[in-house]
């Protein structure tokens, strides 16, 4: 059973500092990096006081602590959870140093193929960073250290942490990318990270949740721009790379040690199994990772396509008939014309960035750039056409090597995008990874999209680097009810009594009995004794007593007299003390308080002690002239009657009777309330006419 409070949805309104965090109905979505920028991907999410961060990556253009994300906008010990992607660096290059050089005491998430990839892109990233010690983030040590850290996550595998369920979906974009959907009282959030919905040579497209997220993040690195066609896209780099060799050039291409690198090959390799004038020029595959690297992928080839799960059963597609595996510049034999890809794929550094500075000087030669390129990288400023670049070294010199873009990214473009959030249909859109323009651009097309729609009603949002985008949900809250309390269904209107249990966001309502049968609780009960000094006869303390609980039983406790009222205070008297014990409860405390003040003011009072005025013995024809006199003045005379005898007072009210009998003081009625009004009235005058020792 269960009781519905409110239905879900979201607006913008101020928030009310004086409702606690984990009962705020706001929802904040902060980028520390990657807000109107790509680079350093870093999301804080807050809602219902869990607190999340999505990625943590440094930006490839710049160094030290400028690279990261901007971490001081939050308290790292305060953060639950934290969720990585993938494995570029701009989406994991600053785990190590959140990791370890932060209060962070949180837990990680990432695929087991990222996790294997991360340990070694990272290693590389540390021994070819061309900065100085001062400007480095983190050690090889720390880097060690952090894989301890980091569980893993299968693919629609759903995991609990402290209240926040999340699960994830295949992203395509490189081998054990994730969309993680994460779900907090009942709203759901997807993160798409970088995500591709092409299928290429080897990835699948990234999966459509049959879930609808109440608010998406995704990435709007291409804008607007549409990607042209895989088939013309492959010709197109393969000719411009055999038009380089014929001309007795050297064919540079720039790439990281995963993710394009391995679509890349696969094409090379097969355009030169297709052109046997082409076997004597080498093909190099230039990093330190490339052997570890072509392990990770031939252990993980279950997360690629269905083409090559089935080859791989024939021969292992990653195994190159034509393509050579070159560590560094001193085991390359650099004669005559050659294609080599070489990481990073920016060039801020490494392998690839010594290659172009010693072959661009040269006409003959030519680089291809094959993915998405930062501002402030080397990659990205020589599209622009310069004449000369600036070497590591600082020197200036000329170039006069070709340079081709042929975009291989394996980021979502217009289209792609467009018809994802069709399918999902999220009523609020939070755009980051992507430059000012482009993401402006993007909001505004998926704006006059819906703007005429009737069913669906999008909100876009696209905030700076530290802007909160703040929303509203009021979320439905239903109490289960459990245990003895559910076992007899309740009528419409019934009150229901017990204890509301709430665990993370869900609501129990049972009774105390069953708190340990459903819930990892104990429950304990307190008694309480309190001992006052009383001089006074016990007689005495009996007759207050009974006026104060209307109620009283005579019971002995170890030989000693006691009386119980309320049901569950129990008096004892002892020579010269009275000693009072209860259970401890809110109801129980105040009648022990009651007791107690009835009992001090006995003792405080002299005349109290020298006992009431004796009565004397009411006869029968007394008691009944008094009942009658104190019922006649409570219902009126009218209502109220004698019988001849005088053993019997009736009362008469809205056609309900009560009868007292005189000589007992009993009372006889169908109607309960009318009963106990009469029967409380008859017991007070018995008191006080009684006299005592």
């Amino acid at each position: 059973m269960a009781a519905p409070m409110s239905s879900t949805s979201a607006s913008k309104r101020p928030a009310d500092s004086q409702i606690p965090a984990e009962e705020s109905d706001q929802l904040i979505i902060k980028p520390l990096g990657s807000g109107q920028e790509v680079g350093r991907s870093c999301i804080f999410i807050q809602y219902k006081g869990k607190k999340i961060v999505l990625d943590c990556g440094i930006h490839p253009g710049k160094v030290g602590l400028e690279s990261l994300p901007f971490l001081d906008e939050i308290e790292p010990t305060d953060i639950d959870l934290l969720l990585v992607s993938h494995f570029h660096l701009d989406h994991c290059g600053g785990l190590p140093f959140f990791l370890q050089k932060t209060t962070f005491k949180g837990r990680t998430f990432m695929t087991h193929a990222t996790k294997a990839i991360y340990r070694w892109l990272l290693s590389d990233y540390i021994k070819v960073s061309n900065i100085s010690a001062e400007d480095m983030l983190y050690t090889e040590d720390d880097l060690d250290r952090s894989m301890g850290k980091i569980e893993t996550i299968n693919f629609h595998q759903e995991i609990e942490v402290d209240g926040v369920k999340f699960w994830c979906y295949n992203a395509g974009h490189v081998l054990g990318a994730a969309m993680f959907m994460i779900e907090i009282a009942g709203i759901k959030i997807l993160y798409t990270g970088d995500f591709s919905r092409q299928e290429d040579r080897h990835l699948m497209a990234a999966e459509i949740p049959n879930i609808h997220p109440d608010v998406l993040i995704t990435e709007s690195t291409y804008g607007t721009h549409i990607h042209e066609k895989r088939e013309d896209r492959e010709g197109r780099f393969t000719g411009t790379v055999h038009d380089i060799i014929n001309r007795g050039g050297r064919c540079l291409i720039p790439v990281f040690a995963l993710g394009r690198a391995q679509e890349l090959l696969l094409i090379l390799d097969e355009y030169w199994s297709n052109h046997p004038e082409l076997h004597e020029i080498p093909i190099y595959y230039a990093s330190s990772l490339a052997k570890k690297c072509m392990s990770v992928y031939q252990t993980y080839v279950n997360a690629m396509n269905e083409k090559i799960r089935r080859q791989i059963s024939i021969s292992n597609p990653f195994v190159f008939k034509h393509i050579s595996y070159l560590r560094g510049m001193e085991h390359f034999d650099d004669v005559g014309p050659s294609v080599v890809m070489a990481s990073p794929g920016m060039m801020q550094s490494g392998l690839s960035r010594e290659l172009f500075e010693n072959w661009c000087t040269d006409p003959k030669n030519g680089t291809i750039i094959a993915g998405y390129c930062v501002e402030g990288t080397l990659a990205k400023h020589i599209l622009t056409e310069p004449e000369d670049i600036q070497t590591m070294s600082g020197q200036k010199i000329p170039l006069k090597a070709s340079v081709d873009y042929i975009s291989f990214s394996t980021h979502t473009d217009y289209q792609q995008t467009s018809e994802f959030i069709r399918c999902l249909k999220p009523p609020h859109i939070v755009l980051v990874h992507g430059e000012q323009n482009e993401m402006s651009r993007l909001a505004a097309a998926i704006k006059r999209e819906y703007e005429d729609s009737r069913e669906s009603k999008i909100n876009v949002y696209t905030p700076k680097n530290t802007q909160a985008v703040e929303l509203y949900f009021h979320g439905e809250k239903m109490a289960k009810v459990m245990g003895r309390i559910a076992a007899t269904r309740p009528t419409h209107g019934a009150k229901l009594s017990g204890v509301l249990i709430k665990r993370n966001f869900n609501y129990h309502l049972m009774s105390p009995a069953d708190i340990p049968n459903y819930t990892d609780m104990k429950t304990s009960s307190v008694t309480q004794r309190q001992s006052i000094p009383f001089t006074g006869p016990f007689s005495l303390l009996h007759h207050y007593l009974l006026q104060l609980a209307g109620t009283v039983e005579q019971i002995r406790i170890d030989e000693q007299p006691a009386i119980k009222i309320f049901k569950h205070i129990t008096i004892t008297y002892e020579p010269g003390v009275v000693i009072l014990e209860w259970q401890s409860s809110a109801v129980n405390d105040m009648y022990a308080d009651a007791a107690l003040a009835v009992i001090l003011r006995v003792e405080a009072d002299p005349q109290s002690h020298r006992g009431m005025r004796t009565v004397p013995k009411n006869t029968p024809d007394a008691l009944s002239d008094e009942i009658h006199t104190l019922l006649c003045h409570m219902f009126s005379e009218k209502n109220v009657d004698r019988s001849e005898k005088g053993d019997h007072v009736s009362v008469t009210v809205g056609g309900k009777i009560a009868i007292v009998n005189v000589r007992t003081g009993g009372v006889t009625c169908k109607d309960d309330d009318l009963n106990k009004m009469v029967s409380t009235a008859v017991c007070r005058l018995n008191n006080s006419l009684k006299p005592f020792d």
